[in-house]
């Protein structure tokens, strides 16, 4: 199998992350919940990975709160933020994590920058939009669609220059690119653990510059005697039971991306990313590519979208087509209609996968 849709989730993991999982399915019970040996373990599992996500994105541990994906993080998030009618900006080309929250509370949503690779379009529409008034922002940091780094740093500069609270969605930067919740100023940045980050399934990270209003109340297993969740972090947005056998392998995930330098892996897909781009351009396809972009590479072919990728996948190369759950950024590329083939590295990212690639698609084309 050639896997090629690393935008979705990370499917091959590094082995730690497997045997990281299944050592705490074995030897972890409730942390918090008893002073018994099972539940300190499983007490320091999720501590040490807390600790070493607050090491990687350089904030305080009890900063970082566990929650079940990015769209999780990104709801607590954004219903801490905005109210019904409040203004809110946002960039071009955000995922439905991202719009469809906000719709669901009635916010008057903005869209600044439209224009795909062009950092001056977004940053002059974008303070534009701040400058009218808002009541939040939220910008992705990398388009899951097209690749397209945002540049976050001078987007969160000017919301701090118009006194703007801002989230930040890192479902497609988190673990390739740095991300320094100290630097950039967040009030909150959202990221899987499933993806850039190599964890499984079912898990994520809210990081939290502000105490964040609660989506969920339960247990905590500290301050059982209120009948609110505690005002501090992270249990106040840690309700019930956490996914320990999940954080566990996060944990994992974050010590091979230490150990193999995020740089590194940026570096290999981006320039996976700009091969493939080349490859498809000569097979005559409308190819998205330009400055500022990621590991990710989206192409329209001769021929529909979803049909192409079920015949890549009839022949074990992994991609995905459709609308990615971001019309928006559809929208703004003028692909609403017909979708995008999308290609994603991952860590793994090397010429072999391009090579598979192409053969996949001359095979098609010579039917």
């Amino acid at each position: 199998m050639i896997y090629l849709d690393n935008g979705a989730t990370s499917f091959q993991k590094p082995a730690g992350v497997y045997q990281a999982v299944c050592k705490a399915m074995y030897r972890c019970a409730n942390p918090g919940r008893g002073g018994y040996a099972a539940a300190e373990e499983a007490g320091r599992e999720v501590f040490n990975c807390r600790e070493a996500a607050a090491d990687m994105f350089d904030c305080n541990p009890e900063q970082v709160v566990f929650t079940s994906n990015c769209t999780h993080g990104l709801n607590i998030a954004i219903h801490t933020l905005v109210k019904p009618g409040d203004r809110v900006v946002i960039s071009g080309f955000e995922h439905n994590a991202v719009t469809r929250p906000l719709n669901l509370l009635g916010a008057d949503i903005r869209i600044a920058g439209r224009e795909l690779f062009c950092w001056e379009e977004i940053l002059e529409s974008f303070e534009k939009e701040l400058k009218k008034g808002a009541q939040a922002a939220v910008f992705t940091h990398v388009s899951n669609v097209f690749g397209y780094i945002l540049p976050v740093e001078q987007m969160a500069t000017l919301c701090r220059q118009y006194g703007i609270p801002f989230i930040i969605d890192a479902a497609q930067s988190a673990g390739i690119l740095p991300v320094s919740l100290n630097a950039l100023q967040a009030d909150f940045i959202a990221m899987p653990g499933h993806k850039g980050l190599l964890g499984p399934q079912g898990t994520g990270i809210l990081l939290c510059n502000r105490l964040p209003q609660p989506l969920l109340a339960g247990g905590t297993g500290s301050e059982s005697e209120l009948q609110t969740m505690p005002a501090f972090l992270p249990d106040r947005a840690e309700a019930g039971t956490l996914n320990v056998p999940g954080i566990s392998g996060l944990w994992a995930g974050l010590q091979y991306l230490r150990q193999s330098g995020i740089e590194t892996i940026c570096r290999r897909e981006q320039k996976a990313a700009q091969l493939c781009g080349r490859l498809l351009a000569g097979f005559g396809f409308r190819v998205f590519s330009g400055a500022h972009q990621g590991g990710t590479v989206s192409f329209v072919p001769d021929m529909d979208c979803e049909e192409m990728a079920q015949k890549l996948a009839q022949q074990g190369i992994c991609v995905r087509a459709g609308l990615h759950c971001a019309p928006l950024a559809h929208e703004s590329a003028g692909t609403r209609n017909t979708g995008t083939v999308r290609v994603s590295f991952g860590h793994n990212a090397d010429f072999c996968q391009i090579l598979a690639l192409e053969r996949g698609i001359r095979r098609i084309k010579e039917e």
